[in-house]
């Protein structure tokens, strides 16, 4: 009997090479042809600018203890508070990852920590009291489990060939880290120790790299009407026009014997034809 495929399995390991709309990127290529497709994709260079600015939103991190000597506290107790902050991250890091592999989605479990980190800046910015800033400091470090899944995201909306996986990966993390390079200038000693203009800057950061996550199709359809301009490029409804595409693409080469076999298994199994075309469903990237 054959062994039935889960819809997360056919995700991750339908053969793209079934599809004539991925056939031609499925082609072994070397590692500068794989960097030449990859800067050539429009996701790619959106990847590399949302990384870009999210870690200058996330700078934080570099100066956490100093973040954390705002509370008061002698050395010693500041450095043991700055300790649980980033046990909860780690613990909200493993979840969220989890959760997002076992959902399939992306940019819901990506963006939602920032916007944590966002209303940390906010709380940060509100108050002085310790309790609130010290909560403010747990959602900060929280905002690193969106930015643990970006080089996730870039495998799977950049899956094929391999070299160009490769160097979509290498081009977001290089061009990315410039942030961290950034943000060490945002953080500065004089605006200390409320650091106002270093959270206002975070949260702009952070704000723009949840545009950046929206996809195309929407803030195009918002924008036509203002500037009618075709510039903005947005990731995740390019993934779903994309999806779109490989639908439209199945269903016209769904003839002949290949409906006639779908339409017998769904009269075995006792379900409905497009019940058995959606268990059917290939390769499709992830969002």
């Amino acid at each position: 009997m054959p062994v039935k495929q889960t819809q997360t399995s056919r995700q991750t390991r339908g053969s793209p090479s079934l599809h004539p709309y991925l056939r031609s990127a499925h082609r072994v290529c070397s590692a500068l042809g794989g960097l030449i497709m990859a800067l050539k994709d429009p996701k790619v260079p959106i990847f590399a600018v949302m990384t870009c600015s999210q870690l200058l939103g996330l700078g934080f991190v570099n100066f956490f203890p100093t973040i954390a000597g705002t509370l008061g506290f002698s050395t010693t107790i500041t450095l043991l508070l700055a300790a649980p902050p980033w046990i909860v991250a780690t613990a909200v890091c493993c979840i969220n990852a989890w959760h997002a592999d076992r959902t399939g989605e992306r940019f819901f479990h990506h963006c939602a920590p920032w916007w944590g980190v966002i209303l940390g800046y906010i709380i940060g910015v509100s108050t002085f009291s310790i309790g609130g800033r010290y909560v403010a400091m747990f959602l900060m470090a929280s905002g690193y489990a969106g930015f643990a899944l970006t080089a996730v995201w870039v495998s799977n909306a950049v899956p094929r060939p391999p070299a160009k996986r490769a160097a979509a990966i290498g081009v977001v993390n290089g061009f990315g880290n410039l942030g961290n390079l950034i943000s060490s200038f945002v953080w500065k000693s004089e605006w200390g120790p409320d650091y106002h203009q270093s959270m206002f800057i975070g949260i702009a950061a952070l704000a723009f790299a949840t545009a950046l996550s929206i996809g195309p199709y929407y803030l195009l359809h918002f924008l036509e009407h203002f500037y009618q301009s075709g510039l903005v490029l947005v990731i995740r409804c390019i993934l779903v026009r994309q999806n779109s595409q490989l639908e439209q693409e199945e269903l016209a080469n769904l003839k002949g014997a290949k409906r006639e076999r779908i339409e017998d298994a769904a009269r075995l199994e006792g379900i409905t034809f497009e019940e058995a075309l959606r268990r059917k469903k290939g390769f499709r990237y992830l969002y």
